[in-house]
């Protein structure tokens, strides 16, 4: 995947809001003094007037974004995954979600890849909290073309919805007119012998790790699931029932994420064989963000070999 072009999600999300924010005079967008890194500075650049800094309190930032919406508003409250969940997760709960409230969050700079600012910083738990939220539209866009359509459909879409963003350019796997709809997968590789299910950066590993395993002789079919909820249980269902062998892959917790989602569907809708791999129940920390997803077997090689085993065990 070297030689393929790579843009990180995040500045998908910037230049979708900018995109937007002609279309929609409802649009306002809220940051918590991290507008550089989020990219919803380039909002503030464009329409100054729409833009709120609300400084580093994010659950003030929230509540705020909560009566911006009651009053007819659109707003895009902007910070670091870790932040926008960890430290305002109860005015998201309550301020929010119990009343539904038309909120976008857009977080950016979720799971390890997050690099050298370590643990404190590599949000592995936010899709598991935003998914447990009634009524959350939980979303991992893989690429800079998945993400400013996640952008797009979240305005259309009445409701609270989360975007994971990402802090490091990942390879761009879809064309320019490629069509997003919340709750719908798509099948980007065909295979009989296992179904890798996956999202965000992964999705492009787990691509790489296809074409490693055919060369063993294993088929493995390819599943972007960039909507953790509501999920696509038809298209789960459909694949499992096809292959007989699942496997998520994540830059997240293995508990709570897309693995849970894929394992709950699986359970009560079609029992099958499944492994999730992701980070398994411990921190981050800090180094270079391909050596953490060399460690944390979340690059193609990862992906790779966690998968051959399991289809060979």
């Amino acid at each position: 995947m070297s030689e393929v072009k790579k843009i990180a999600t995040r500045e998908g999300y910037g230049e979708a809001l900018v995109e937007l924010g002609a279309e929609y005079p409802n649009i306002v967008v809220l940051d918590a003094d991290l507008a550089g890194s989020t990219k919803s500075g380039m909002f503030k650049k464009a329409y100054p007037d729409r833009f709120y800094n609300c400084g580093i309190a994010e659950g003030n930032m929230m509540s705020i974004a909560a009566g911006l919406a009651a009053a007819g508003m659109i707003p895009f409250a902007s910070s670091f995954a870790m932040f926008a969940v960890g430290r305002a997760y109860e005015q998201i709960r309550n301020s929010i979600g119990y009343p539904r409230l038309n909120v976008k969050i857009g977080a950016s700079h979720g799971g390890i890849s997050v690099g050298e600012d370590g643990a404190s910083h590599q949000c592995i738990e936010d899709i598991s909290l935003m998914r447990s939220i009634p009524g959350m539209v939980v979303m991992c866009p893989a690429d800079y073309v998945e993400a400013k359509a996640c952008v797009r459909a979240a305005v259309k879409y009445d409701g609270p919805v989360y975007m994971r963003f990402g802090r490091a350019p990942v390879p761009v796997v879809f064309p320019e007119d490629y069509k997003f709809e919340i709750g719908k997968g798509n099948v980007l590789r065909e295979g009989k012998d296992v179904s890798i299910i996956t999202n965000g950066l992964c999705v492009a590993a787990s691509l790489e790790a296809a074409e490693m395993l055919a060369k063993d002789g294993i088929d493995a079919e390819v599943i972007n699931m960039c909507t953790v909820k509501p999920l696509d249980e038809e298209l789960v269902v459909k694949t499992a029932a096809k292959t007989g062998k699942v496997v998520t892959a994540e830059e997240h917790s293995i508990i709570g994420g897309l693995g849970s989602a894929v394992a709950e569907c699986l359970a009560e809708k079609c029992p099958t064989k499944l492994y999730r791999i992701g980070i398994r129940d411990v921190f981050g920390e800090s180094g270079p963000m391909n050596e953490l997803l060399h460690k944390y077997l979340l690059d193609g090689e990862g992906v790779y070999k966690q998968v051959k085993a399991f289809v060979e065990g």
